[in-house]
């Protein structure tokens, strides 16, 4: 998370949508400085917030969950920054989440498992992220699809003159084609299921050769139904489990 006083600007950094190169480029260029921790949430922020901060103008990333899904996985397999099999990452890595992509990391080694593979063994269940908390209320949102454009129009919008491109960094290894091109016929219809109330949540379409991509009403209650623990755990548990 990246505040900055002079700009009253806050910067809410949501995992795999940019964060990292936009929050590197704040603490650099435009009087940004780092607060509570890299993946902390709105909530977090408001706990120690003055009524002047509270006011500041809050924005985050967003990102297609098709293109996260692929993103996560390559992260996984390439060892992405050796977090998994470095000892003294492995060693802070303590959270639940943490042990949970332990688990994925290890299966897809061991399995050699490719996307579809690991697809189907770990999305199951409607998908959502943390962005439930408070995305919607935030005053911009920088889709990563337009990751240049929008970090742009955001700069303009707290009243800052960009100085340069946004930098590409922390990029993916391994990958090498766009994200539709690893969803097979065979886990399409699953990946309707899982992301759909998400995608319409956020405005994304599924690609036009999929066809009909209507959601039943019970995948929508279920999404809706599990978001009701998901929500509690991000809000109050997240930081200590």
């Amino acid at each position: 998370m990246i505040i900055s006083h002079k700009h009253k600007y806050l910067f809410v950094e949501l995992p795999r949508t940019g964060s990292t190169a936009i929050s590197r480029e704040l603490r650099q260029y435009y009087d940004g400085a780092p607060i509570l921790h890299k993946h902390a949430t709105y909530n977090d922020f408001l706990k120690i917030a003055t009524a002047e901060e509270k006011k500041y103008f809050v924005f985050a990333g967003i990102r297609n969950p098709l293109d996260d899904a692929v993103s996560l996985y390559f992260k996984l397999e390439s060892d992405h920054h050796k977090i998994w099999t470095d000892s003294l990452k492995k060693k802070r890595n303590k959270r639940l989440i943490d042990y949970v992509r332990l688990s994925m990391f290890r299966f897809i080694k061991n399995r050699k498992a490719d996307f579809p593979s690991y697809f189907k063994k770990y999305y199951k269940l409607p998908y959502n992220n943390w962005s439930e908390l408070s995305h919607r209320g935030f005053d911009f949102l920088i889709h990563f699809e337009n990751l240049q454009d929008d970090f742009a129009d955001a700069l303009r919008l707290i009243g800052i003159e960009s100085i340069r491109p946004l930098p590409v960094v922390n990029k993916t290894d391994k990958r090498d084609k766009d994200y539709v091109s690893y969803y097979t016929p065979e886990i399409i219809p699953r990946a309707k299921r899982v992301f759909g109330p998400y995608m319409n949540h956020w405005g994304y379409r599924f690609p036009p050769e999929w066809g009909d991509t209507s959601i039943p009403w019970w995948t929508q209650l279920e999404f809706e139904f599990f978001n009701l623990f998901r929500r509690f755990y991000w809000r109050y548990l997240r930081s200590f489990i």
